[in-house]
């Protein structure tokens, strides 16, 4: 049985009898906070759990209250179960991690980490990882059971994206097998495509990004990417799309949604989002989406951030709050705007946010100090 979102082109099983309303599948990490130093100079570090496809997964059910799992997999050490003691403590489902041996040094399998400085003004936001041999970047596609997970009483929406099918070439058929499986029940598939160059430039092969990213965007009825992300994920040319006139100039990246579109006929929408990044220190910010009608484009922010780190993924998961709700689009593009802005004034990966002060920013209210 499905259901069709009111005024939303998408078609989503419906919750009755589903175990999770989101499943996200991609590694999970540590992510070391030198607060306001540096990584080169910190004696101290705050740790939290993130990585691009759980982050939606995580916003999905600490701010906005879904069911939520993630499909990843840890190493049995002590630092695989800080991992998953951070995962359970947001809420999210950690009935389907899978988790791996570990040999004492992590020669085999270890726990991926990120170091993440936070960038401040003329200085950007800096990112050092080393998850190199971890525990997902291993997965396979016979390592779940995809059946389970998208029939009648698995999930009703699966998200993943390129950072995960970056890791490995493992990875990269483990997550066209994954959206392959959910759309042939009928279960839509989110894809950011998220494009790490440090990632893709280790495969042997120098097509894999594209032929890859190609095959999963083929499955998908959701794509976050805009002409940058599909130039280097998809091989398209937008040569004759023009640049932007300024950071928040939505037109080539219009386009390429409608090239998108049309490449994939199956794809219902695209996503992304718009920033002016004049100083680490403040951005301007906005979300859109696209379908083959349509343009939806959220109200401008201008954010003072304190961690700009998961903004992306945040505007997706108030994104897919919205769609999994029976919001129209220009709701949920909305929810997902606000998400977003509020992560990146919050610590860590994700937005530490509630629904009412994702409201909250969306009416516009005052900062002012509640009490």
């Amino acid at each position: 049985m499905s259901t069709t979102v009111a005024g939303s082109v998408f078609d989503v099983p419906a919750r009755d009898g589903r175990r999770w309303d989101c499943a996200a599948l991609g590694e999970v990490m540590l992510r070391f906070d030198p607060g306001e130093d540096r990584i080169r100079s910190a004696r101290t570090f705050r740790v939290w759990e993130g990585g691009g496809e759980y982050n939606v997964a995580r916003g999905l059910r600490s701010t906005f209250g879904h069911r939520a799992t993630v499909l990843t997999a840890l190493p049995r050490s002590e630092i695989g179960a800080l991992a998953e003691s951070l995962i359970a403590a947001s809420g999210t489902d950690t009935a389907q991690i899978l988790w791996r041996d570990y040999d004492g040094i992590g020669r085999n399998t270890r726990m991926g980490l990120n170091f993440t400085e936070r960038g401040f003004g003329l200085r950007a936001a800096l990112g050092v990882s080393d998850r190199a041999y971890s525990a997902a970047s291993q997965l396979a596609p016979e390592d779940f059971d995809w059946d389970m997970l998208f029939g009648a009483q698995g999930a009703r929406w699966l998200h993943t994206g390129g950072i995960f099918a970056a890791l490995s070439e493992s990875t990269a058929r483990t997550a066209v097998a994954a959206a392959r499986a959910a759309r042939a029940h009928g279960v839509p598939v989110s894809y950011d495509l998220n494009y790490r160059a440090s990632l893709w430039k280790a495969h042997p092969d120098p097509d894999a990004a594209r032929r890859t990213n190609c095959a999963v965007a083929a499955e998908c009825t959701l794509l976050i990417g805009d002409e940058y992300s599909f130039a280097a994920c998809l091989g398209m040319d937008v040569s004759d799309l023009g640049t932007r006139t300024t950071p928040m100039d939505l037109a080539p990246a219009r386009a390429a949604a409608q090239r998108a579109l049309a490449q994939f006929p199956q794809l219902k929408a695209v996503a992304f989002t718009l920033r002016d990044a004049s100083n680490a220190s403040r951005n301007g910010w906005a979300g859109a989406l696209c379908t083959r009608d349509e343009v939806y484009l959220s109200s401008s922010y201008t954010v003072d951030i304190l961690d700009r780190v998961g903004g992306g993924d945040a505007f997706v998961s108030g994104l897919l709050h919205g769609v999994l709700s029976g919001a129209d689009l220009q709701q949920s593009v909305e929810l997902g705007a606000a998400h977003g802005a509020l992560a990146m004034t919050t610590p860590g990966d994700n937005a530490i946010a509630s629904l009412a002060e994702v409201e909250s920013v969306m009416r516009g209210e005052s900062a002012a100090a509640r009490r």
